[in-house]
């Protein structure tokens, strides 16, 4: 059985409970660095939904411009 990908929301709301946490100031310096890497590899995941969905927004809007 494969899992289904992780949803924008949910990879989001993720990324914002990390960015609440490092503004916190409050995690030992190797827990935060971790936080940091997990954040940033959501962060692109995060952008790489949203230029597929532009993409996607823009084939539908002008599907001949794909052309």
């Amino acid at each position: 059985m494969s899992a289904e990908p992780e949803s924008y929301e949910v990879l989001y709301a993720r990324l914002q409970e990390i960015v609440r946490h490092l503004e916190a100031g409050e995690l030992p310096l190797a827990e935060a660095m971790a936080r940091y890497e997990e954040g940033v590899a959501l962060s692109r995941r995060c952008r790489s939904l949203l230029d597929a969905a532009a993409l996607r927004v823009t084939h539908i809007a002008n599907p001949t411009a794909a052309e």
